[in-house]
């Protein structure tokens, strides 16, 4: 029994392996989390830039006077450059031209779609304090489906949406010249 417990208490007493054998417990955790975080900020970058696109595209629409065909193409590939590096398959947008009547009623000028079918009124909301009477808004939407590369952490697929609402800033009312709805 003796040399059986002299066995123990040396085994006990030697540390040479003790820094593998942590290393062994502890890796497989530290390489998880490192990918989930990875994974994580790959999909807040493809929302973020959802919302960028969204933005954007809005902003480009409302700086101009009219728009023909040429023109929202020209738009919508702006949006599908600013999603790079991420593929663009999945991205829809959609500019709609919406114009307050009264309080309680609103008007579809216009819409166009990339990847979606243009608004019907039915769909128009605006925020009740956004425009007055009178006044014109140009609703954009983004939106994407991002697909995990992992999928260990996020699902397999997200979808991103992103609504703006801006004014028109050189006319009362952007113009859709032959190509819209």
């Amino acid at each position: 029994m003796t040399m059986g417990r002299n066995i123990f208490r040396r085994l006990a007493r030697d540390t040479r392996g003790l820094a593998a054998v942590e290393f062994a417990i502890l890796a497989p955790v530290m390489i998880l989390i490192y990918v989930g975080v990875a994974e994580v900020c790959q999909g807040y970058m493809a929302m973020k830039r959802t919302n960028h696109v969204a933005a954007m595209v809005g902003d480009l629409v409302t700086q101009s006077s009219s728009l023909d065909q040429a023109g929202f193409t020209n738009v919508f590939g702006i949006g599908g450059q600013i999603m790079a590096p991420f593929p663009v398959t999945t991205l829809k947008q959609r500019v709609t031209s919406v114009t307050r009547i009264s309080a309680t009623k609103l008007k579809l000028d216009w819409s166009k779609g990339d990847g979606m079918s243009p608004m019907t009124l039915s769909e128009a909301s605006v925020p009740d304090d956004l425009i007055a009477p009178g006044q014109t808004v140009i609703i954009t939407e983004a939106y994407y489906a991002y697909k995990s590369p992992l999928g260990y952490v996020m699902p397999a697929l997200t979808n991103f949406k992103h609504t703006t609402y801006l004014q028109p800033r050189n006319t009362n009312t952007v113009d859709c010249i032959r190509a819209c709805s």
